[in-house]
């Protein structure tokens, strides 16, 4: 549900990889600070300026690096009155590339909703960018019950196939790009997505189409806009002080002394340095076209250089490749290659010298999932050559302002340049048809119109609800400090000397810690089973794998409407039932552990048959939280249950620390619980399916087994020895 609490739109966008700030972006730095982070800001900016907009942010990581600008080490960046860039820690204080982030996304979740937390409020919408910006967009819009909107920029699938095409093995694409977890995640994210945003009807029919979990009806194209104020043809007056307009004579100046004859028409390019944007191409075709190399001179904007022997290997080969190539046809004179360029200021200004110089832009990206700096060129008078590959065809069919051509001949590039240069009409007409048509197709205005109707109806679709009530029970917890949460079979139960141990601990700190049980078992077997072995009714009961919550008052148990309610948006029981019956090699469990929203089978190991469950739920665009634990227990659950998510709901409504929840478990159904930013125990006697989570730090692997486990990890993390006033 919704959760208004403002008087307009509160919309969190979510780009977690590159070096992303308000100002002066470092583009095509590496392969992560490209044409996502310009999009997202500049969104950020269009959307704030929308008087339906109360507020937006732009949660990314944050990075404290010496080897970068201290800009990103900002946890907070206000860029104007509505607009603010918020950078939340995790996977430490280093940048590090996208790939390398996967292991550290849980963090980011917890700390997320920290922020969210300590703000009071949660947004209305949360709009991720990318996979990893998507896993926890999945994570966090199913926490608190939100609409979430994707755009994906580029897709795996699209990606493996052309590292492929180049020649690259499987095992040296999984070793370096991690692209089957990748691929695995995208299909996650289109599944559970709300709403998909793409740029071009390509990405709509070749990229996403080739996802499983893919519903047309869910993707909404809307091409990003350009800002007009600054990329304007060179004969409208500069909308400038006297200072800027200096800083650009100076550019010019600067940029045109690479040039022995400075009167050529300019061949250009910005492009990041990557293999994949076919540098090498639009050089060879330049350097092997005499008659091209006479009439014209070439700039290449390829990112930020310092020395290139300390880049990474694909940076390094890329512009390793550009000398090489540019010694190789004796370029000099007639070639510019400078270090860097500022995105504010010098990338408008290289447009309109292109301009007035009777110049082309040209984008030679062998894949292209829109084309930016297309609709920039447009908007500065420049015709454009660019690939025949993905988004620049919807470009260039609407603003008619060039050629398409297949890059992969270097031969068809500078043929279309040549066509372009010496015919005077051909310019005059794709200049002033980009400088209309831009106008009507890509603006930021019209963009943000359909952006926010399409909100508008997903918005609908998930209602409003006001805040939870508390019930009087809400009074008790507000002493409460600190929260222990234990699984009950094979955790708490198991050992009885144990046992007493453990709630002898529990007894002595009863006014200032909390103790709870998160349990497959439903409510009756839970209670039953803790009279059984002499253990209090703990304050909460997370019951059927975190699909109930009961809180104790007072020996009376309340059930949880509020979270019940979260759980039922876009569950359907009977036809989960119904679809799983074709499957010989499930057994219903018994009645009495069914519910409202848990579907319980007996599945006997075999990962395969797990598989065809996972795949037909997600064929049929069911969204479920499929957990398999001891290898023989199948819960089928709403995407937004898990004892995990459950215990995170507690903690932001009763606004418990996370540092303040201890959880233990001991086998699969407890993996969602102990992962994250919630200090873990896992008991010595634990089930094989947790090996995965050891190296986590916040996860403790006990020796002692059972509840002795759960009292070494209260030793472990000294749980205890912080309370204050002990007591009453």
């Amino acid at each position: 549900m919704v959760i208004k609490t403002g008087n307009g739109l509160y919309i969190q966008l979510y780009s977690i990889h590159g070096l992303i700030r308000g100002q002066n972006l470092e583009l095509g730095r590496d392969a992560d600070t490209g044409g996502q982070t310009k999009y997202v800001v500049e969104l950020g900016n269009a959307l704030s300026s929308h008087p339906s907009v109360e507020k937006v942010e732009l949660i990314t990581r944050w990075i404290n690096d010496r080897n970068v600008s201290s800009d990103y080490s900002r946890q907070v960046e206000k860029i104007n009155d509505k607009f603010s860039i918020i950078r939340i820690k995790c996977g430490g204080s280093k940048y590090i590339r996208k790939e390398l982030l996967w292991d550290h996304l849980a963090e980011f979740v917890d700390n997320s909703i920290k922020y969210l937390k300590s703000g009071k409020r949660v947004p209305d919408i949360i709009h991720s960018h990318y996979p990893d910006a998507g896993y926890v967009g999945i994570e966090l819009t199913s926490f608190f019950g939100l609409p979430l909107i994707y755009t994906g920029h580029s897709m795996g699938r699209s990606k493996l196939t052309k590292l492929l095409d180049e020649g690259l093995s499987q095992e040296e694409i999984e070793k370096r790009y991690k692209i089957s977890h990748r691929i695995d995640m995208e299909e996650k994210i289109i599944h559970m997505a709300d709403l998909i945003i793409t740029s071009t009807r390509q990405e709509v029919e070749r990229q996403y189409d080739a996802y499983t979990s893919s519903s047309k009806s869910k993707i909404v194209v809307i091409p990003p806009g350009v800002d007009l104020e600054i990329f304007h043809p060179p004969t409208e007056p500069y909308k400038a002080d006297e200072d800027t307009i200096e800083i650009i004579n100076k550019i010019r100046h600067k940029f045109l002394k690479f040039f022995v004859q400075i009167d050529k028409p300019l061949i250009l390019t910005l492009c990041r340095a990557d293999k994949r944007k076919n540098i090498s191409g639009l050089i060879t075709a330049y350097g092997e076209d005499k008659e091209l190399r006479e009439i014209a001179n070439l700039a290449i904007f390829a990112g930020i250089r310092e020395d290139i022997q300390t880049m990474p290997d694909n940076e390094k080969e890329v512009h390793t490749e550009i000398l090489l190539l540019m010694d190789k046809y004796n370029l000099y004179g007639k070639m510019a290659i400078p270090k860097r360029h500022d995105t504010k200021l010098e990338v408008p200004e290289l447009y309109r010298i292109t301009a007035s110089n009777k110049g082309v832009f040209i984008n030679a990206a062998l894949t292209e999932p829109f084309g930016l700096t297309l609709i920039e060129a447009a908007a500065c008078g420049v015709p454009v050559v660019a690939t025949n590959d993905g988004g620049p065809k919807d470009i260039i069919e609407n603003c008619k302002n060039g050629i398409l051509v297949d890059v992969t001949n270097p031969a068809n590039i500078a043929d279309a340049i040549k066509r372009i240069l010496k015919d005077e009409n051909e310019w005059n007409s794709f200049s002033e048809n980009g400088l209309t048509n831009v106008k009507k197709y890509y603006t930021w205005e019209a963009h943000i119109n359909k952006y926010l109707k399409e909100l508008e109806k997903h918005m609908a679709k998930h209602g409003v609800e006001d805040k939870p009530t508390f019930i009087p029970f809400g009074e008790k917890v507000m002493h409460i400090d600190k929260l222990i949460v234990s699984d009950i079979d094979n955790t708490l139960i198991g050992d009885d000397s144990a046992l007493k141990r453990f709630n002898s601990i529990i007894e002595g700190v009863q006014n200032k810690v909390g103790f709870a049980v998160a349990t497959g078992r439903t409510i009756d077997s839970a209670i039953e089973v803790l009279k059984q072995n002499n253990v209090h009714l703990p304050i909460v009961l997370l019951t059927s794998v975190g699909t109930e919550i009961y809180y104790n008052y007072q020996g009376e148990l309340f059930y949880s409407k509020g979270w019940d309610a979260h759980l039922s948006y876009q569950w359907n029981r009977k036809l989960i039932v119904d679809l799983l019956s074709k499957f010989d090699f499930l057994t219903f469990q018994e009645e009495e552990t069914q519910k409202k929203y848990k579907v319980s089978y007996f599945l006997n190991e075999d990962p395969e048959k797990l598989k065809l469950v996972k795949d037909l739920l997600l064929q049929k665009k069911i969204k479920a939280n499929v957990i398999y634990s001891h290898g023989s227990l199948l819960d089928i659950l709403p995407y937004r249950a898990s004892k995990g998510k459950a215990i995170r709901y507690l903690a932001y409504i009763w606004n418990i620390p996370f540092d303040n929840i201890l959880v233990a478990g001991d086998s699969g159904n407890d993996i969602e619980m102990l992962k994250g930013e919630l200090p873990g125990v896992v008991v010595g006697n634990y089930a094989p399916e947790l090996e995965d989570l050891k190296g986590s730090k916040r996860v403790y692997f006990a020796q002692k087994h059972f509840a002795d486990g759960i009292i070494e990890g209260i030793e472990h993390y000294s749980f205890l020895e912080d309370l204050e006033g002990g007591n009453d």
